[in-house]
């Protein structure tokens, strides 16, 4: 009925985006700027929301992926002048830590696990399989770094040096952006880039959350007993709701699987 009587006040509603999986440009599930951009808008711009919250449960993934969405979301904050609030379920690290730090407060279950603010790289040496099995690698290329770090040759100590490069590149992004989100609230005399992982409390002494909380409660104690929740998340393909795979969906799974893995989880 408010809705209709612009004289009336209505209950306050708290926009909620679901962040949870691996972050990435490709696979079904995978968390990138392609596919929540619209479901961001629409969070920050469908019925005036007092605040938006963020329920953030990703291991991280795409740094790329990461910054992009992490950026949307400041922009709408910004423009819409919409508080936003992060909230950890299992796991904010790496890139999901990059999400959260979007938020202008991160709030934590006293189990969840965050930080790892750094940057990996991990492949394969099969140089010497495929030498066992009598099997040639012919490469051809124009460029001297076209084929860097092949894992089918042995690994070049200039192709790691060029890697390790771009990787402190990246990790200096990483840690800008960081700062900047918790300006004032971060130690000076503690290196918290390491790739290191905390649970909430230590997370809150180090200043990368502000506290322990959950969603609901917090959100009702700050705007009413009467703040209503709409939700926003990406959609699934048809056939996926209907537990459809393909063989590129089984792979990006058990990846998901073992990056979570990696915090006990």
């Amino acid at each position: 009925m408010n809705n209709w009587l612009p004289f009336l006040k209505s209950d306050p509603t708290v926009a909620v985006i679901r962040l949870a999986g691996m972050i990435g440009a490709q696979g079904r599930g995978a968390l990138n700027d392609a596919v929540l951009a619209p479901v961001i808008e629409k969070a920050f711009t469908k019925g005036k929301p007092v605040a938006v919250a963020l329920e953030v449960n990703s291991p991280g993934g795409s740094p790329v992926q990461s910054s992009l969405i992490g950026a949307r979301i400041r922009r709408l904050a910004e423009e819409k002048d919409v508080p936003v609030i992060a909230f950890v379920e299992d796991v904010a690290a790496s890139g999901g830590y990059w999400l959260a730090a979007a938020a202008d407060e991160i709030y934590g279950d006293p189990s969840s696990v965050v930080g790892s603010i750094g940057v990996i790289s991990a492949s394969f040496g099969l140089h010497e399989f495929i030498e066992n099995y009598g099997v040639e690698r012919r490469v051809h290329t124009a460029g001297k770094s076209k084929s860097m770090l092949d894992p089918f040759r042995p690994e070049n100590p200039d192709d790691v040096e060029r890697l390790k490069g771009l990787l402190e590149d990246i990790h200096l992004n990483f840690k800008e952006h960081v700062s900047a989100r918790r300006a004032n609230k971060l130690p000076e005399d503690k290196d918290l880039f390491t790739g290191e992982v905390w649970l909430s409390r230590r997370a809150a002494e180090l200043g990368l959350i502000d506290g322990i909380g959950h969603l609901r409660p917090m959100m009702k104690e700050r705007f009413g007993d009467k703040v209503k929740f709409r939700r926003y998340g990406a959609k699934r393909g048809l056939l996926a709701r209907f537990g459809a795979r393909m063989v590129q969906d089984a792979v990006q799974g058990i990846e998901e699987r073992a990056a979570f893995a990696r915090f006990g989880l």
